[in-house]
């Protein structure tokens, strides 16, 4: 709004020039004129160099991070929303679907409580692996990923580190699995359905599981975040994220 009003202000003070030529020259004159100063109007209003746009980036995936962390790593963080909630195995489905046959819905259910309980205890330990790869992101990339979609950011930070974090999420989640007995009431229900006769044995890799959906968790919020600070200005809490994704 601010960049449309100094354009019009410019525009309204050549007008006076502009009608009162008396030529074709002189109408050409000042038009170039009104031209050379929108253009310096509008890269006065929108310059930013590229190390402000990596710091600009930087500080939104940052803030994300935060808020992700923050707000997955409390109680309910994962199990109470559902848009990040960890459900049974999708591949383990009918190992679900035969258990409740037999009435052992009440341990299902504590299964994928236990799954969120993990991720939510685990959500913290992720936040200095996701500020460390940030801090790894070139300048290089900054101007396309601020210039690109709503959220470049969190794609181009997904695509470049998570495998690695996948490797060093695991064993948090291992640990924070057995932390919150999801591994034994997982090993309860397997001992129940494998002794069932004639179904098929199926033991997905629970850890690697968790520790996949937990991460996509932490990036969806990370994007939730990145969406909000490039469409609403009032996430913009500091002069250097007004000015780049202002812009």
């Amino acid at each position: 709004m601010e960049s449309y009003m100094k354009k019009l202000l410019i525009i309204l003070l050549c007008l006076p020039i502009i009608s009162s030529a008396q030529s074709w020259d002189d109408l050409k004159k000042a038009a170039d004129k009104l031209n050379t100063e929108l253009k310096k109007t509008a890269k006065k209003v929108n310059a930013f160099s590229e190390k402000e746009a990596a710091s600009a980036l930087k500080e939104a995936l940052n803030k994300g991070i935060e808020k992700g962390v923050n707000v997955l790593s409390l109680k309910d963080g994962f199990y109470g929303n559902k848009k990040v909630k960890i459900p049974f195995p999708p591949e383990a489905s009918r190992i679900s679907k035969k258990l409740k046959q037999l009435g052992m819905k009440k341990q299902i259910n504590k299964v994928v409580l236990s799954l969120n309980r993990a991720a939510e205890d685990a959500s913290i330990s992720a936040k200095p692996i996701f500020v460390d790869a940030i801090k790894k992101m070139t300048i290089k990339d900054a101007i396309s990923i601020v210039k690109g979609d709503s959220t470049a950011g969190t794609d181009y930070l997904n695509k470049n580190t998570n495998s690695a974090l996948v490797e060093a999420f695991k064993p948090i989640i291992k640990s924070s699995l057995k932390k919150v007995k999801a591994t034994k009431y997982w090993k309860d229900i397997m001992g129940v359905y494998n002794k069932i006769p004639s179904v098929k044995k199926i033991n997905p890799d629970l850890e690697y599981y968790v520790t996949r959906k937990a991460i996509e968790g932490l990036f969806f919020m990370i994007a939730e975040e990145e969406i909000e600070i490039r469409k609403n200005p009032q996430k913009r809490i500091t002069e250097l994220l007004k000015k780049v994704f202002g812009s």
